[in-house]
Order: structure tokens, then sequence, then C-alpha cells
């Protein structure tokens, strides 16, 4: 995979194009050679999963959720893997 970047001036494609390309890599999409947007490939998520990654909420949960697994300690992703029978994808 290998990233572009491409000045917003530029950007003169429809936008289903560049999903279409982004599965070679990200596009990062600048303004005056700073960094304002990005399309990337979506793997294995729904709309469900991308909607929480982007609620300042749900992360702030997911944030305390880990400073309690450092400081209380619990199980690890692997030792839960092993009592449910999962696999190590």
């Amino acid at each position: 995979m290998t990233m572009r970047t491409i000045d917003i001036a530029e950007a003169t494609q429809p936008l289903a194009e560049y999903a279409q390309e982004a599965d070679h890599g990200p596009i990062v999409v600048t303004m005056n050679g700073r960094p304002i947007a990005v399309v990337v490939s979506v793997e294995n998520a729904d709309l469900e999963t991308i909607t929480l990654s982007e609620s300042p909420q749900f992360l702030a949960l997911i944030e305390r959720s880990r400073e309690r697994q450092k400081r209380d300690g619990g199980l690890s992703t692997d030792e839960m893997r092993q009592r449910l029978g999962l696999s190590h994808e």
C-alpha cells in the first residue's frame, strides 16, 4: 500500500473514483500543504463501528476502561479468547 497526497485544488475527480483508489492506500487531501481530510479503505467495519470510532464519549469510555485495566488488572485479550474458545486472528 502506498499513501498518496493531493492538494484540494487538484482533487477534481468524483469522490467515487477517489474511494475506489483508496484500495491501494490512503489518499490525503491537503490545503496549503496541511492535511484536511483522508480517504481510506474500510475493511471489516460497519457504519456503527465507524460512528463509534468518532464519538468523543465512546472514546472516553474506552480510555477509562483501559486505565482501569492497567490499574486493577484483568484478563488479556489472549486470555479472553482462550476462555471463549476463539482463534487468534
